[in-house]
């Protein structure tokens, strides 16, 4: 079967690779249907991350069910699904606290896509078939009349975006929410949509990318030129997307006393935080 391969740094290639196999009555294989990238899918191709070698691409995805095991319920072969990009069993005690991102059988970053992170092949979605290896943990059926591409990149990004403003506009309905962009862009947009569709008061967009603020406000959300010196004002709910230092202390100054700021961010280098104004403000932070 054909498989998306990074081979070095910036070189990609389609590989003919050994099609997956059921091993076991818990598993499933997959077709994948449509696949979103990932703002952390550059990161691994241009070694921004340090490559371990050719590694399969793709992790975020809405499939089709190829196979199925014979102890699989609740699913069927044709069924269209979203993916989780994270392996987790769905039985041990992390992950029955919700927490799959951490399953006990497997090890940190054990996911599709990032070998360069885990040091583990999964293989990746940009590939004819997938194997999941429990099904029912892992694969969520969709209608079939939904759009694909439209559910594509719900395992990861949409849900990242989510979890940024959802657990603190339910602690803070109503709230005005400040989302900070400094880096890749999906995932800061998705969470300025969450916050509108969740009832935030006022969504402000700050940014110092033209292209970005223009689609943050045909979104819903008010945009915000800045250099992330001079803040704005300060805010209850404050989410930081970005790789910069400076955006972080911008949000971090953007929050307001008792408020709480909200990294989704993926820092590769120690990143200094402003502990003493932090504590002195009550400002909770909010990262993994």
């Amino acid at each position: 079967m054909r498989q998306l391969t990074c081979i070095g740094p910036n070189k990609l290639e389609w590989q003919d690779v050994p099609e997956p196999r059921l091993g076991g009555d818990l598993e499933a294989l997959v077709r994948p249907l449509a696949v979103a990238r990932c703002d952390i899918d550059r990161l691994l191709i241009d070694g921004t991350v340090p490559q371990r070698g050719p590694f399969a691409l793709g992790h975020e995805a809405v499939v089709e069910i190829a196979a199925l095991g014979e102890r699989v319920r609740g699913l069927a072969v044709g069924q269209r699904a979203v993916v989780s990009f994270q392996l987790s069993c769905g039985e041990c005690e992390t992950c029955r606290r919700g927490r799959t991102a951490n399953c006990e059988r497997y090890p940190a970053l054990s996911d599709y896509g990032m070998q360069p992170l885990s040091g583990i092949e999964y293989g990746g979605m940009l590939s004819d078939l997938v194997c999941v290896p429990h099904a029912s943990a892992m694969l969520r059926p969709i209608a079939p009349s939904t759009d694909v591409v439209a559910l594509a990149s719900v395992s990861d990004n949409v849900l990242d975006g989510y979890r940024a403003v959802a657990p603190h506009l339910h602690e803070q309905p109503a709230s005005d929410v400040l989302i900070v962009h400094h880096g890749a862009s999906s995932i800061a947009l998705y969470a300025a949509q969450a916050a509108l569709a969740l009832g935030a008061a006022r969504v402000d967009f700050a940014s110092s990318d033209p292209e970005t603020l223009a689609l943050a406000e045909r979104l819903g959300a008010h945009a915000l030129q800045t250099d992330f010196g001079r803040r704005p004002r300060r805010y209850p709910i404050v989410v930081d997307y970005g790789t910069r230092a400076e955006g972080l202390d911008f949000a971090l100054r953007c929050t307001e006393p008792e408020g709480v700021c909200q990294s989704v961010s993926l820092y590769l280098q120690p990143t200094p935080l402003p502990l003493v104004r932090m504590y002195t403000h009550g400002v909770r932070f909010c990262i993994g």
